[in-house]
């Protein structure tokens, strides 16, 4: 059994219910990193931008699959 087996406290990836714009994902997303939210908002646009809507999928589909907190 190693350490993250025996922690009582799991870090999750959820969305999030406070800082949120439309579904919450890219605010859990940076609660999970620890960075900004507003990083996460940033390189999600650009990455949305230069991938031709690649980002755009997977940020429905993490908004559909990702649990919501709490």
């Amino acid at each position: 059994m190693n350490d993250e087996t025996r922690s009582p406290y799991r870090k999750r990836l959820t969305r999030s219910r406070h800082d949120k714009m439309l579904g919450g994902v890219c605010g859990g997303i940076a609660s999970y990193t620890g960075f900004d939210v507003t990083l996460i908002r940033i390189l999600m646009v650009a990455a949305a931008v230069f991938g031709l809507g690649t980002a755009v999928v997977f940020y429905l589909i993490a908004w559909v699959v990702m649990p919501q907190e709490g």
